[in-house]
């Protein structure tokens, strides 16, 4: 970016504003997947992308998953951690780790589980604030029931 010290305070600026966007993300998710505030963080025809979990495109197919999200994980907390991001003008990609407790319902019984992925997200300027124009799971590292742990049973 720019050397000037405007160009450079607005590079600090933008590189806050997407943490807060992925904040905000992991908070709607941690508040039992808010399908209408989580679809709101994507522009229109953004993408959440979770691999095994499916594809989706469009806010209302956003909406949708996350409304399924909630009855399987009735309980989850997201840490996301390790934020690299990278601005070029109005676009943004940004990779974080997430770790995630979490209750997994199940015809059996519910059970506790730990959850270990990697997003590769992509951002846009829109208005002034920053999107989602994609958010992925690009790695997943292990989903695992609590008393098992990822050594005997990488994912349930």
């Amino acid at each position: 970016m720019a050397n000037d010290l405007e160009g450079r305070v607005r590079l600090l600026e933008d590189i806050i504003a997407i943490q807060a966007l992925k904040i905000q993300y992991a908070s709607h998710c941690d508040r039992n997947y808010d399908p209408e505030a989580l679809a709101e963080l994507f522009v229109p025809e953004g993408v959440w992308d979770g691999g095994a979990q499916g594809r989706y495109e469009g806010r209302p197919a956003i909406k949708e998953f996350f409304r399924r999200a909630s009855k399987t994980f009735p309980f989850a907390l997201h840490y996301v951690a390790n934020g690299a991001i990278t601005v070029t003008g109005d676009e943004a990609r940004g990779s974080w780790y997430l770790f995630m407790t979490a209750t997994r319902a199940a015809p059996s019984g519910d059970v506790a589980i730990w959850n270990a992925v990697r997003y590769e997200d992509e951002f846009l300027r829109v208005d002034g604030g920053w999107r989602f124009t994609v958010v992925r799971v690009a790695n997943r590292f292990f989903m695992t029931a609590f008393d098992q742990g990822w050594v005997k049973q990488r994912f349930i």
